[in-house]
């Protein structure tokens, strides 16, 4: 026979086992439920994530904004530049091409082939003529290739013909030719792309048109960037020292994608 210590005992244990048992979950208030049913941030069927569902407003901006993002990354995904052949501890480049090539505007260690030498460790000749045209450029190339002998020409040319509203049709068959005649030498090419004059500045359609017929590697935003920002200028159209050393880092980083360096 149970003592009355041991029935109480029992009767405890029934309670604790059959009573309902709290619920410690914060539920919503009423204040937080919508017109149609949902809970705001929570799952609904068919939503694994809590994600805007159908063509709601919040749906629709969801979706492009997914969109959006996806295409960047395929964007940024694109296709690798041309390779370039491989350069050895003692391969010599010529820089050839006008005032920004020259670096008007800064002293001569501060000119991008200058600083490039010095990011990469191989000899960087500076064969820029401020003023120059494509025209000019093209009957002086043959005299440097001569003169220096190079492993790689690094090609920035044609902001003059856009300054002087010379004709670019025959400034783009300036600079294409140039290409050739390199190429015809055995020289590999990369090239720099220069802005259009304009508010909004952004390279020259025909340089990116070269680099695709031609399979030339191709920088064509640093230079645009910098002429659009004042703390990388040292006049309306030429960087400061600050602006050659961020051409010399870009070109630095072309030439390692392009298997150079």
């Amino acid at each position: 026979m149970q003592s009355f210590r041991d029935l109480r005992s029992t009767n405890s244990a029934v309670e604790k086992w059959t009573s309902p048992r709290p619920n410690w979950r914060r539920s919503a208030t009423p204040s937080r439920i919508s017109s149609d049913g949902r809970v705001p941030g929570l799952a609904v069927p068919g939503n694994r994530y809590g994600r805007p569902a159908g063509n709601s407003p919040r749906g629709l901006l969801f979706r492009f904004w997914a969109t959006a993002f996806f295409a960047l990354v395929l964007v940024s995904c694109g296709d690798p530049p041309p390779q370039l052949p491989k350069l050895s501890a003692d391969a010599v480049i010529l820089a050839f091409g006008d005032s920004l090539t020259y670096g008007t505007g800064v002293k001569d260690y501060q000119s991008y082939p200058a600083v490039l030498s010095q990011l990469i460790g191989r000899e960087v000749v500076n064969a820029g003529v401020p003023g120059e045209v494509s025209a000019a450029g093209l009957k002086r190339l043959p005299i440097e290739i001569d003169r220096v002998d190079p492993d790689l020409l690094i090609l920035c040319h044609g902001g003059n013909d856009m300054l002087r509203k010379k004709d670019m049709g025959q400034a783009e068959a300036n600079i294409r030719q140039m290409i050739r005649l390199a190429r015809g030498q055995g020289i590999p090419v990369l090239m720099l792309g220069v802005p259009k004059p304009g508010l909004f500045l952004s390279a020259a359609d025909h340089y990116q048109r070269i680099a695709d017929d031609l399979q030339v590697p191709i920088e064509d935003e640093i230079i645009p960037e910098l002429l659009g920002d004042n703390a990388y200028k040292s006049d309306a159209v030429h960087p400061n020292a600050k602006g050659y050393k961020r051409i010399a880092e870009s070109v630095a980083a072309l030439l390692k994608e392009t298997g150079a360096i």
